[in-house]
């Protein structure tokens, strides 16, 4: 037997489906028997009162019929049960429960049996009192020092305290600022009710003080109140715990000091009575209730709390002695004396388990079998002990991060997009002003290897894509089983999107408990954002990526765009976007070219992608692996910078209408301030014109409110415009350098930051803080830039200049034979691979380099960099940057 759990000593489940709370549950000698043992009484929220007897011949044994030693059922829901002094002339204790309109005062008595049966037990009342206001709890004891009696006070809901002197009702009283019922106790050392507000402040009132307050029923009105002989409540100490409180109790043992625990939500505190903090503990779990039971050495207590872990945890003060498992979580805890055994520890749950238990071990009886001594083989364990180590060093040797029974996954998430699109489109709420906005059909299957608990489906898109539905529950899933949903894809916003990418993402948990994810990615088709068109041989922008292998016709490579009816001399296709413009592309009759040309810069992106991917699949599938796309024209900065100054330019709006809706909200308040202080005033006054000026307030603020959502739905447009841009950018630059894989995660983490754009942090400063940081490391020239600092805080710069100097510097280095890299010795190898033994740049050069004029910044190829004079004035660095531009 654990030393770890709890031994149950007695134990039973009350009633079928019933409640029980933290007043349920009561222990004490309610039936004045004199013999010192405790009795346990237990009322419900069905309204059955029950008191039992435990005796148990054997520990563990099961209930017996003798230990329930009554049960009735009362009318009413049984809030709190507590025993004490509650009739006059006799000092015999008796049972008070608390209805919710009613507080009943029971005399339990029992009948010595004459034969087998056993004692028969009975309650009488003695009498009632029926509450005006719904009760919440009470608490009890000599209220105002009265000796051999006790008195009850309750607690409504909506914070009265109503007196009981026994048969008669006392007073009541409102608690000043009262919002929720809190717990309540009675301190008979100063005399006072403690309870903890709905402010998180435990508060204390002397009972002195009430007894001389203003009467609750005249606390309503005014006149009454002025002739009245009352004072008015006021609090004796307030400490603020800063949390709601589960419970509160009041203890003193061996006559010394009494102190006030009060249990909240993650602290355990211990307060003087004066309110001053004794000491307080800071609970790891989400405890239920307490008790403080006794004090071991003078000047300590010992508590038990419980907790939503099923543990019981023992405290001498602030220190954990020990800590022993339950079977159920307690709503309350008691101790009680049972026979000869003190210190019983009787715990209910909220469901009805009702159990009396002790902390220790019972003596095992178990004693293990001899073994039959042989003889040992030493050959065959040698043997066994070579095979183990050979399978400790293979499962040692692999490098994944998952083990072995990982490799093959217990739920497997596939994706399957439709070739064609639907023939009814499922586009829902679509902003798009094209004529028709299709959808396709994406069909996701989950596949289970294991038992998967709870499973979800979660499908992402890029806006301003967007799917018919998103989120899938589902049933556990049985082992060799599968689900199948059916979803479609459209374009929602009015606006290209920079990524033709979705995302399946499963969530479940394995019979163990553990969590898990699954995922799995899918391509949309091209057609879903645009539709044939007629080419267009004039286009603002142009760009050609040069092949090693001769053209394709495009009837091969793009045949869901091509009419069947060209043949193979269609060198010239067209592609026009439902939320862009028009985008050629057109296939070189005598050299391996391609060239991809738009009004818009962002729209050649998804063009110029396709292109590139359907031309990789095209080689592949015929087995040609030497296949390579290039790129040696020039890197369209200039309209690039363009699209960047269209989006901070949004971003200020956006900040300038903020300050302009701060101010009108101001202004609309201080007006109407003024006019509820005039329509207040008992003497009319003339409004002078303050409604008007409180209307035009409000049209416009609902105007700039109306202009700011606008500026919203622009700056989503223009960011998403400058996602494209930058796929766009990223790729020229890989195909123009010849970047591997590694390095063009780096390019992608730097200038695609974030997925979302936000006024607290934008792409503009992200970018910039990514940029400088490559510049100081891998794209340095000299120590001296290595040892500049960069700013550890982001804020929206004043203007963009800074970031576009920073993005031509590093074509620049780029051109120069500068290489990305991560490692911390790329620098020291950078100065090597630098042509020309560039010289220090100075440091006012990162910052203030002057950009030379020009609608395009060009950059010379791997080998054309070419000698040129310095010119005057420059430095050497300088002229090359200049020089450069000047190719």
């Amino acid at each position: 037997m654990s030393l770890f759990k709890a031994r149950d000593w007695w134990s039973t489940i009350l009633g079928e489906k019933e409640e029980f709370d933290q007043g349920c549950l009561c222990v004490a000698d309610v039936d004045n028997s004199g013999s010192g043992q405790d009795k346990v009484i237990v009322g419900s929220y069905k309204g059955y009162l029950r008191i039992f007897n435990p005796h148990p011949v054997k520990p563990g044994d099961e209930v017996q019929p003798e230990d329930l030693l009554l049960e009735v059922q009362l009318r009413e829901p049984i809030l709190q049960v507590e025993v004490g002094k509650f009739v006059s002339g006799t000092e015999g204790l008796h049972l008070a429960v608390l209805h919710c309109r009613k507080l009943c005062v029971y005399a339990v008595s029992g009948t010595q049996g004459n034969v087998e049966h056993g004692n028969q037990y009975q309650i009488k009342l003695m009498y009632e009192h029926n509450l005006q206001r719904t009760a919440c709890n009470m608490t009890y004891g000599p209220f105002g020092g009265v000796k051999g009696r006790d008195l009850i006070c309750i607690q409504s809901m909506d914070g009265m305290l109503m007196l009981f002197e026994q048969e008669s009702y006392a007073f009541g009283r409102f608690l000043p600022g009262f919002l929720l019922p809190g717990p309540l106790a009675y301190s008979s050392r100063t005399d006072s009710f403690i309870t903890v507000s709905s402010c998180q402040q435990v508060e204390s009132y002397k009972y002195q003080v009430l007894a001389c307050a203003t009467d609750a029923d005249e606390r309503h009105d005014t006149e009454q109140r002025k002739l009245s002989s009352g004072k008015r409540l006021v609090v004796d100490w307030v400490l603020n715990i800063g949390e709601q409180a589960l419970d509160i109790c009041v203890a003193s043992f061996n006559q010394g000091v009494s102190s006030v625990f009060v249990l909240g939500e993650r602290n355990f505190f211990c307060l003087k009575d004066n309110g001053q903090i004794r000491f307080m503990k800071k609970l790891d779990y989400s405890p239920s209730c307490f008790i403080p039971y006794c004090s071991v050495r003078e000047g300590t207590i010992n508590t038990l709390i419980a907790n939503h872990n099923k543990i019981l945890n023992v405290y001498q003060d602030v220190t954990l002695k020990w800590a022993t498992q339950i079977p159920c979580i307690p709503v309350s805890v008691k101790v009680a004396n049972f026979q000869d055994l003190k210190g019983v520890i009787v715990t209910l749950s909220d469901d009805g388990h009702l159990q009396c238990s002790y902390l220790g071990t019972d003596p095992s009886l178990f004693q293990a079998p001899k073994v039959d001594s042989r003889e040992i083989n030493y050959e065959e364990m040698n043997a066994e002990m070579k095979e183990l180590q050979k399978i400790i060093r293979e499962a040692t040797k692999t490098q994944d991060i998952l083990p072995e029974s990982e490799k093959q996954r217990d739920v497997t998430v596939t994706a399957e997009v439709s070739p064609d699109l639907d023939e009814e489109s499922q586009a829902i709420d679509s902003e798009v002003k094209a004529g028709a906005v299709p959808s396709v059909t994406v069909k996701i299957t989950i596949r289970s290897r294991v038992t998967a608990q709870k499973p979800s489906l979660a499908v992402c898109v890029q806006a301003p894509l967007a799917v018919t539905c998103d989120q899938f529950v589902f049933n556990d899933l049985e082992p060799d089983s599968s689900e199948t949903v059916v979803l479609s894809v459209f374009l929602k916003e009015n606006c290209s999107p920079p990524e033709l990418e979705g995302t399946c993402i499963v969530s479940y948990n394995i019979p163990t408990g553990i969590p898990r994810v699954s995922q799995c990615n899918f391509s949309l088709p091209l057609k879903l954002v645009c539709i044939p068109a007629q080419p267009s041989k004039a286009a603002s922008h142009k760009i050609t990526i040069d092949t090693n292998k001769p053209p394709i016709s495009f009837i091969t490579i793009f045949p869901d765009f091509v009419d069947p009816s060209e043949g193979d001399q269609a060198n010239a296709l067209g592609f026009q976007f439902l939320a862009g413009s028009k985008t050629t592309l057109l296939a070189s009759k005598t050299s391996q070219r391609y060239r991809i040309q738009s009004d818009q810069l962002e729209d050649l992106w998804l063009v110029t992608k396709e292109l590139i991917h359907r031309l990789k699949e095209h080689f592949r599938k015929q087995n040609c692996k030497d296949f390579a796309c290039t790129f040696s024209g020039s890197i369209p900065l200039q309209e690039y910078f363009e699209l960047i100054d269209r989006h901070f330019e949004l971003r200020l709006n956006a900040e300038k209408y903020q300050e302009m809706l701060s101010e009108r909200a101001v202004q609309f308040r201080a007006i109407e301030r003024r006019l509820l202080t005039r329509f207040k005033d008992k003497t009319p006054a003339p409004l002078q014109h303050l409604d008007t000026l409180l209307e035009g307030t409000f049209r416009e603020v609902i105007a700039l409110a109306d202009a700011a959502e606008e500026n919203q739905a622009n700056i989503f447009q223009a960011f998403a415009k400058l996602k494209s841009a930058t796929h766009l950018l990223i790729m020229l630059i890989s195909l123009w350098q010849k970047l591997n894989t590694d390095q063009i995660a780096i390019l992608e983490a730097t200038f695609l930051p974030l997925a979302e754009d936000t006024q607290e942090l934008g792409w503009e400063e992200t970018v910039d803080a990514a940029v400088s940081y490559l510049l100081r490391t891998c794209l340095s020239k000299s120590s001296k830039e290595q040892a500049l600092t960069l700013s550890s805080q982001l804020s929206m710069p004043k203007d963009t200049s800074r970031l576009k100097k920073n993005i031509t510097l590093f074509c620049d280095r780029l051109a120069k034979g500068g290489r990305l890299s991560l490692s911390t010795d790329s620098a020291t190898q950078q100065a090597a691979v630098m042509p020309g033994g560039c010289a220090t740049i100075p440091e006012s050069d990162l910052e203030e380099r002057t950009i030379i004029p020009g609608s395009t910044a060009v950059f010379p190829s791997h080998g054309q960099t070419t000698k040129q004079k310095s010119k005057p004035g420059l430095s050497e660095d300088a002229a090359e940057e200049t020089k450069s531009h000047e190719l």
